[in-house]
């Protein structure tokens, strides 16, 4: 499939949104540029003194999302890096104190969409899954160039996968014999390695292998949490974070981190008051995820996994 005829539902748009809570002459940040969807909402919502930034690591979408946003009149800003270096790409902005702050995270539907980047286990492509096409390491070297130890802790820890074990040995066996170079090869030497009885029982059998393949790809969870941390130096009291996660992994890393600035006291729960003196940044705005309504999920079946935490920035003691 061509990138030109991609089409790119937002999920979780209006929830999203409303939780940021938008000032027409705020500043914003969506971390996650993608389609363009939830920024085109931002800017729906931002006068002339507005100011959005957009970043993403890939080219097409910066394309995109800069011709989709184009009739709008808030500033706009679109910078092609990825959301590990917030700080840097505010600094180079000169903007300090942002109202809000976007977190899409997984991969864009034209990703996904787009057989040439490789991300589909449905449809055939080449072992890319890189979302930076400039960067180094590509899925076709983690599948054949990993030793087999480390390529089953990469499916247990990152695909949650408990046939990881007889997946590295199918893969290694067929690796022995060429190069796996394909997505549906790969796909389809996982779901041998299934046992009959469990394969497409639930899900498809090569969902868990993809994923875990596609986070060590790009590094995701290891930039998760320094991302979110720099996400919430850079808010303004009263700004707001809002974070969509398609799986557990993800989800339970912010939600760790959102419980952690909220309540950060470390006395035992037995002492009168608190003595250790840590101050919350954030207050949570969603105690529990917000997930996708019966029409969204009617309408998007990708959105079945999505959730949706919010926390604002309390003002700091001086």
């Amino acid at each position: 499939m061509k990138p030109e005829t991609f089409s790119h539902t937002t999920v979780l748009l209006r929830e999203s949104i409303d939780g940021l809570d938008i000032k027409p002459d705020g500043s914003y940040v969506d971390c996650t540029l993608g389609g363009g969807g939830h920024s085109q909402w931002i800017c729906e919502a931002l006068n002339e003194n507005g100011v959005l930034v957009g970043i993403d690591q890939d080219d097409y979408a910066l394309r995109y999302a800069k011709n989709r946003l184009e009739p709008y009149a808030c500033q706009r800003y679109f910078v092609k890096s990825n959301f590990a270096s917030l700080t840097k790409v505010l600094e180079g902005l000169h903007l300090s104190g942002i109202d809000g702050i976007l977190y899409d995270l997984g991969v864009s539907s034209f990703q996904l969409d787009d057989d040439t980047r490789g991300f589909s286990y449905h449809n055939d492509g080449p072992l890319d899954m890189r979302m930076n096409q400039v960067a180094d390491l590509t899925a076709e070297m983690v599948v054949n160039d990993y030793a087999p130890g480390e390529l089953k802790k990469i499916l247990f820890l990152y695909g949650e996968e408990k046939f990881a074990s007889q997946i590295v040995k199918s893969i290694v066996k067929a690796r022995e014999i060429k190069r796996i170079q394909t997505t549906l090869e790969l796909s389809e030497i996982i779901k041998h390695a299934y046992p009959p009885k469990e394969r497409f029982k639930e899900k498809h059998p090569s969902r868990k292998t993809f994923q875990a393949i596609r986070l060590e790809v790009n590094g995701e969870l290891k930039i998760l949490e320094d991302a979110l941390i720099q996400g919430i130096a850079a808010l303004k009291p009263g700004g707001r974070m809002c974070v969509i996660t398609f799986h557990s992994l993800e989800d339970r890393v912010v939600k760790r981190l959102f419980k952690e600035r909220a309540n950060p006291c470390t006395c035992p729960p037995d002492f009168p008051q608190c003595v250790c003196g840590k101050k919350p940044e954030v207050k949570l705005i969603s105690r529990k995820p917000i997930s996708s309504g019966i029409d969204e999920l009617e309408k998007n079946r990708r959105s079945r996994s999505a959730k949706l935490r919010i926390v604002e920035k309390l003002e700091t003691e001086s």
